[in-house]
């Protein structure tokens, strides 16, 4: 997100209140986590705009915004950056097969995608997902 001017940074506030307000009244759970992409817009625009506007504006508590601001300076580089490679995934049980297939497609918020096309029940898919979520490489994470 680019902000230019003060004028432009509050347009983009404006249309950031608009889309917590739209989260708000669409979200599956009433308490649900609030989409890290709207956390990062808010995050931008406090580095143009006072802070307390900013939380203000689109319905936050000052000291949850601060700390987001917090997380993404401690952050390491961008994920995008490395290079996933190959993941081990443990072996299964040999009990026979049921014939279904499925197909799994999922996305991370840096734009890697994973797509499965696979016979239902073949790999762990709790350690592949996992995996992907945690952006792990050919490198084993112990």
């Amino acid at each position: 997100m680019t902000l230019n001017t003060p004028l432009h940074a509050e347009h983009q506030l404006d249309q950031l209140a608009g889309q917590f307000a739209h989260w708000r009244q669409t979200r599956p759970h009433p308490y649900g986590r609030i989409p890290q992409p709207l956390w990062e817009q808010a995050v931008a625009l406090a580095a143009a705009l006072p802070l307390s506007r900013v939380a203000h504006q689109v319905r936050l508590r000052v000291a949850d915004l601060k700390k987001q601001i917090e997380r993404r300076h401690a952050a390491p580089p961008a994920v995008a950056s490395r290079s996933l490679g190959f993941v081990e995934v443990p072996s299964i049980p040999s009990w026979p097969q049921p014939p279904a297939a499925m197909q799994i497609e999922l996305s991370r918020a840096d734009g890697t995608r994973l797509c499965l096309h696979i016979p239902a029940s073949t790999l762990p898919l709790d350690a592949v997902v996992h995996a992907f979520v945690e952006g792990r490489g050919s490198k084993r994470e112990e």
